[in-house]
């Protein structure tokens, strides 16, 4: 598609973004640290490494690539994984989102103190897309834990759906990066 980080990273802060999530994963996404390293260096947002975090040093490798957070898939982890991966990123300062689908994940994110969760409404086996999951699973997430939905969200009715439904932040891809007016775009979803 030939998209430019740092290009993308100035439009989402210009639309009043408040964190971008990079995808670094070469092998399936086409991404890379470079990618993350070119948005962080053109905007102020807090930068979220979009990898599949499977090792200790991956949680390093995006400290040291300039990731202000990571992301840990409860459903690709083991509980010591989880546990051990999450303690490691909190302890380098990063933050750490914690995504789940289902009520058995989001136990699990809940067992490791995770204070950011975030709700993938794609099925990482199918690819398929249930916009209803955020809004069945965020009366479970409980107060004093951040909110993100994630994945399936395509336009301002979908977001209003989804802060209706208590989330304090949306994790929005594929909408905006085909966006002819990625700022606008942005705009859109917010309050």
């Amino acid at each position: 598609m030939g998209l430019d980080p740092a290009v993308l990273a100035a439009h989402y802060e210009l639309g009043g973004a408040a964190c971008l999530s990079v995808l670094t994963d070469e092998e399936f996404f086409g991404g890379s640290a470079d990618d993350l390293q070119a948005a962080r260096a053109a905007c102020n947002l807090a930068v979220l490494r979009k990898d599949f975090t499977v090792c200790v040093a991956d949680v390093f490798d995006a400290r040291l690539m300039g990731a202000d957070a990571i992301l840990l898939i409860v459903a690709a982890l083991s509980d010591p994984e989880l546990s051990q991966f999450h303690a490691v990123a909190l302890s380098v300062g990063l933050d750490v989102l914690v995504e789940v689908h289902d009520e058995a994940e989001l136990e699990r994110a809940l067992g490791v103190g995770a204070t950011l969760v975030g709700v993938n409404q794609r099925d990482l086996v199918t690819f398929e897309v249930d916009t209803d999951r955020a809004v069945r699973m965020a009366a479970l997430i409980p107060d004093g834990v951040l909110k993100v939905a994630e994945s399936g969200i395509s336009g301002r009715e979908d977001a209003l759906v989804l802060r209706a439904a208590g989330y304090d932040a949306l994790l929005v891809g594929e909408t905006l990066v085909r966006s002819d007016d990625r700022v606008r775009a942005v705009k859109d979803l917010l309050p």
